[in-house]
């Protein structure tokens, strides 16, 4: 392996790039291009990679992208893309194409705002608007969080077991541009880890097939259901993609949730992303100092990991979930889940949501600490709290 200090972004490129190349035996690799701040660096990094054998097509907007990954992934190439915000949104239609067709695409997603009004910060509504279209989903909180996940990503999407694309999310910014030491894996490594890409369902000359014909209700109940059970699989799957990145790369990608402090924690928050750096350090300060508190950062959000979750949560009594998210009248989507995970399950915790780091807005150890305080404070749980609204004061409201 080699240390380089590198951004997020050409961490991403990295590892896209080197899983590409390890198909190179096969069917090669190929994949669509458009570029959106603040992912751009990404495909700038591939579009300049001297792949073996395959091709990196510019194209005129982030639909046509997908599309070409998509007619590539169903004839046999190893596929991917980036995009980011309303990238992502104009996308979508072929998005929900790629998890409907069981194509094992994997793309880099860099978390930020959707618009209008335009901003460029970080905020992980643009990923979490596409959870129901059939892809897994991943956040990551640092450069080598991204790089590994991204390469794991392609060795889950494309075992059999599972046959379903893969988006890997970062913070914009915070992680997308932000220079870390970060270990990249030698060429050898990866073509080791990734064997070759063999489609069971992959377009041939001599077979002829569509894909996407009309079909009959219980035609299409039943491709539903298959989505279902190969969602169920995941987290087996991905403990064995873990445990052979380990041996191949020499370094553990981490699990689908991470814990700390929650061994005998009566107050947890659950985070993603970034936020998890701040809280984690938040929460190992209060232990320090004799509180029962710890923190679950939830990596793997498709499929949801609930009852790792549930069994993270244990001593719990009172639960604050962070996000930098929201779904309009419903609040956060990483409080949504959580609280279904515990409804028929537990009786006994509280689970309060807290908006947060929402269209780029900083989480500072402040921040965390007021929620802390406010989720103690609680006999029971109320509206999602919203936390920086107005002056810039990143104070609960």
């Amino acid at each position: 392996m080699t240390l380089q200090v590198i951004t997020g972004n050409h961490a991403a490129g990295y590892a896209l790039s080197a899983a590409g190349e390890a198909n190179r035996t096969a069917r090669g690799v190929a994949c669509g291009i458009y570029p959106i701040t603040p992912q751009t660096e990404i495909v700038e990094y591939v579009a300049k990679f001297p792949f073996s054998k395959g091709h990196v097509v510019p194209v005129e907007s982030e639909h046509s992208a997908m599309a070409v990954s998509i007619g590539a992934s169903a004839n046999g190439a190893r596929a991917f893309t980036a995009s980011s915000a309303n990238g992502l949104a104009y996308m979508a239609e072929n998005i929900m194409v790629a998890g409907y067709y069981r194509l094992p695409i994997v793309m880099v997603a860099v978390n930020r705002t959707l618009g209008p009004p335009w901003n460029i910060w970080a905020d992980q509504g643009d990923t979490l608007m596409l959870r129901d279209f059939a892809w897994l989903q991943f956040y990551c909180e640092t450069n080598q969080e991204v790089l590994d996940t991204t390469l794991l990503a392609f060795k889950l999407a494309e075992d059999r077991r599972i046959l379903l694309p893969v988006m890997t999310c970062m913070d914009a910014f915070i992680v997308s541009h932000t220079q870390t030491e970060t270990d990249l894996p030698e060429q050898e490594a990866v073509d080791r880890y990734l064997p070759d890409l063999d489609l069971p369902h992959r377009m041939h000359p001599d077979e002829a097939r569509t894909l996407g014909g009309l079909t009959w209700p219980h035609e299409e109940l039943s491709l539903r259901l298959e989505i279902d059970e190969a969602m169920k699989r995941v987290p087996s799957v991905y403990q064995e993609c873990r445990q052979s990145f380990t041996e191949v790369i020499g370094r553990d990608p981490g699990d689908m949730i991470q814990t700390f402090g929650t061994e005998d924690a009566e107050v947890i928050l659950i985070v993603s992303g970034t936020m998890a750096t701040t809280a984690r350090e938040v929460v190992r300060r209060r232990r320090a100092g004799g509180e029962k508190i710890g923190l679950v950062k939830v990596k793997m959000f498709r499929p949801f990991p609930e009852a790792a979750l549930r069994g993270a949560c244990q001593s719990a009594t009172r639960i604050a979930v962070l996000d930098r998210n929201y779904a309009a009248g419903s609040g956060g989507v990483f409080w949504q889940d959580t609280r279904a995970a515990f409804h028929g399950h537990r009786d006994d915790v509280l689970v309060q949501n807290y908006l947060t780091g929402l269209c780029g807005g900083d989480v500072t150890p402040a921040v965390v600490d007021d929620i802390v305080a406010d989720i103690g404070a609680r006999s029971e749980a109320g509206d999602p709290v919203w936390i920086g609204v107005g002056a810039g004061e990143e104070t609960i409201q």
